[in-house]
């Protein structure tokens, strides 16, 4: 019979075991003038957990701007909180800084914490706080209409199952294998599509690299962009979801995939144009981002896109391909008529439209079109795997924290049969 997912554990208040507790500087104190390619590493909430900090979405301000932020500094294995969430993303998630860090300190909405370890880990509070008996409690303290948010008081008042130190420390050392494993399996498959997604863009840039983009004299002709796709102009249709093309190539209807990358319009009427199935989709001002592709499904965009179709015999997968990678690799945003922080305006059609760009065979086209075509059955179903991955971690963490199970015999079994999330 499987317990409820309620602590076995004493519930304490964090309170109870600070030592120390910051958050980050906030409005002039830390602004976009300070960062710079190196020095002190800013911790920003895309690199806390849950449960693991991630080194990616790095940043950094200078060691002499840094030496006026000491009281905001993270040192190795200090306890770092979200103090902000949203619908991907849970506030309160925690994780511990890595040994090998170098200076840093949290940014605005981010929390380092010093607790009294001889009575509850670091690494213990970072599992406790993501686990779901601590997640649901967290959201019941939040405030914020579109992102949650606790500040430093709501933070100090989050109540962990505590059980003994020693049972901590066995809670701890199983949880890093078994979701070590988890984590190591997800890895393999985003690699695998990694790989496959390299080699279809390394035989796209082989036609880039043939052409007179880079060989004027020799290489293989270019057209303008005008003449290989043609602008769509269809009016939005009522009762279909909103089209978002995102960073990482996807153009899809927002309710199919997560949201994030955007910015949700309190109107819900029609607008925009309409987008079909196989159009290619560039955002007029994320594109020099990868906010280029072809949609894989029927709704509405803003104004902010060109939609277009393939003149003649041309593969919308394949252009919808190369247009994103010229534009990662920058040459799209050479013909931009303005930029802003972080984007290229390219929403001036006649303007994209005369930027030249390689000419590819139609058989050619189709031949990598097709291998795009496969790859999208693999993506979703390593997608849905990655959901029930979390699902069983999300479980794993609950039910280990809580005491639903002792840890120091169940590595090796399938621990997670009979717990609830």
């Amino acid at each position: 019979m499987s317990r409820p997912a309620c602590s076995l554990h004493p519930q304490i208040p964090l309170r109870r075991f600070i030592c120390e507790i910051t958050d980050g500087p906030f409005g002039s104190s830390l602004t976009s003038s300070h960062y710079s390619d190196d020095g002190a590493r800013v911790i920003r909430l895309g690199n806390i957990g849950p449960a693991r900090f991630k080194v990616g979405d790095a940043a950094f301000i200078s060691l002499d701007y840094f030496d006026g932020l000491r009281r905001h500094e993270v040192k190795p294995g200090d306890l770092l909180i979200a103090g902000l969430g949203d619908e991907n993303h849970s506030v309160g998630r925690a994780c511990v800084a890595p040994n090998d860090l170098g200076p840093a300190l949290v940014k605005a909405d981010c929390f380092r914490v010093r607790l009294d370890q001889s009575r509850l880990l670091h690494k213990y509070a970072a599992w406790a706080l993501s686990s779901s008996v601590v997640s649901g409690q967290v959201l019941t303290l939040t405030r914020g209409s579109t992102r949650s948010r606790i500040n430093l008081e709501v933070a100090r008042d989050i109540q962990l199952p505590v059980p003994p130190l020693e049972e901590q420390r066995r809670i701890v050392e199983f949880l890093e294998v078994e979701i070590g494993k988890i984590d190591d399996l997800v890895s393999k498959k985003e690699r695998l599509i990694s790989l496959m997604d390299e080699r279809i863009d390394s035989q796209v840039l082989r036609h880039v690299g043939a052409s007179q983009l880079v060989n004027p004299a020799t290489g293989r002709p270019t057209l303008p962009i005008r003449r290989v796709l043609t602008k769509a102009t269809r009016p939005a249709v009522p009762d279909v979801g909103v089209v978002t093309a995102y960073r990482d190539g996807q153009v899809t209807e927002r309710g199919l995939r997560r949201a994030e990358g955007y910015t949700l319009s309190a109107n819900t009427d029609p607008q925009g144009q309409n987008v079909q199935v196989g159009d290619v989709v560039v955002h007029g001002l994320d594109g020099f981002a990868g906010a280029i592709g072809t949609s894989e499904a029927i709704g509405n965009c803003s104004p902010v896109y060109h939609v277009c179709v393939p003149t003649g015999q041309g593969d919308a997968n394949f252009l919808g391909r190369l247009l994103r990678l010229l534009a990662l690799q920058g040459y799209l945003g050479n013909f931009a008529t303005s930029t802003r922080e972080r984007a290229v305006d390219f929403r001036n059609w006649d303007l994209f439209g005369r930027i030249p760009i390689p000419v590819v065979g139609p058989d050619e086209q189709r031949e990598i079109g097709e291998r795009i075509t496969r790859l999208r059955p693999l993506r979703e179903l390593v997608a849905r795997s990655e959901a029930l991955a979390a699902e069983r971690r999300q479980a794993l963490i609950t039910a280990a924290v809580t005491g639903q199970f002792d840890v120091s015999t169940a590595s090796g079994r399938n621990v997670t049969d009979g717990v609830t999330a």
